[in-house]
């Protein structure tokens, strides 16, 4: 049995484990959160290491991807490289893949028409992939990055605006203490009463779910939330809030969508390959075969 750990800055509340059976591999896989700890994943990660078939980066991303470019965040460097022996991954590789290949299916078979939609993306740079697929379907764009990430009341209302500010603010960001610029521990438990409107303005809310949680409005009726990893806790506040419709870029496993990074763990462990060596061909082939389609789940 392969088995996948995803260590995680986030949460303890929502760890998860589940044994399935994928192409006709038998797989263990668990999110282990730390409380917003480092040190504890740092020790967990060198425990476990050589001992399971790929980590998971949980809770925090190793780089903030923007076109071709990459710029490495350097608390996230730290805790990777406790992982010595077994490769470890923070699901850049599927958001780059699965979750484009996500919004090209929603358009293509007609469950969203995106042309014209007003989407709201809380943090492009967490998700550049999913972003650029939904600028070339024809949404109407917003990048809540300096709104949500940096407290600015400026929203980025294009592809083209968002890439030019994050060429500009990347290579700063990385170098700044990890809980300044994501929410953990028990800052993921808090939700925030302050731009809300742009939330009120959107018909499809797009991103990381804890970006999207924080800052989620009392009622919400009728709209749209594509997102990643979600507990059947999240999914009861989601329809309290009036959601209409839930849709999750990686797949149910037990009433749970696991992380991106969970996912391209799984992934890895069939490819075979360094990390350093993969490439986008390498996932969209394994995508192939596993054949992945986006939970929906309506709601209200």
């Amino acid at each position: 049995m392969k088995r996948v750990v995803s260590i995680s800055l986030g949460s303890s509340k929502r760890n998860h484990k589940v044994e399935t059976e994928l192409l006709g591999e038998k797989f263990s896989i668990e999110r282990i959160g730390t409380d917003g700890n480092m040190k504890k994943m740092i020790e967990m990660i060198k425990n476990l290491d050589g001992q399971v078939d790929a980590f998971g980066l949980g809770g925090m991303d190793l780089y903030i991807r923007v076109g071709a470019r990459r710029y490495l965040i350097r608390d996230a460097a730290k805790v990777a490289r406790a992982a010595r022996k077994t490769p470890i991954v923070d699901g850049g590789g599927l958001k780059d893949t699965l979750e484009r290949r996500v919004i090209n299916y929603l358009n293509d078979k007609g469950i969203i028409n995106f042309s014209g939609k007003k989407v709201l993306m809380v943090s492009a740079v967490d998700r550049f992939g999913m972003a650029e697929a939904l600028d070339a379907v024809g949404a109407d764009l917003v990048c809540g990055d300096l709104i949500f990430g940096l407290g600015l009341n400026l929203p980025l209302r294009s592809l083209k605006s968002f890439q030019r500010v994050a060429y500009m603010i990347a290579p700063i960001i990385g170098f700044l203490p990890f809980k300044l610029i994501y929410p953990t521990g028990k800052e993921q438990e808090k939700i925030v009463n302050c731009h809300q409107r742009y939330y009120e303005e959107a018909e499809i809310i797009a991103g990381d779910f804890l970006f999207i949680r924080r800052y989620l409005p009392d009622k919400l009726s009728g709209k749209t939330i594509i997102t990643n990893t979600v507990t059947a806790a999240d999914v009861e506040e989601l329809r309290r809030r009036g959601i209409k419709t839930l849709i999750t870029t990686t797949p149910e496993f037990n009433g749970r969508s696991f992380g991106t990074n969970v996912m391209e763990g799984v992934v890895l462990a069939f490819i075979g390959k360094k990390v350093e060596t993969v490439t986008a061909e390498d996932y969209n082939q394994v995508l192939d075969q596993l054949n992945f389609t986006p939970r929906i789940v309506n709601l209200n």
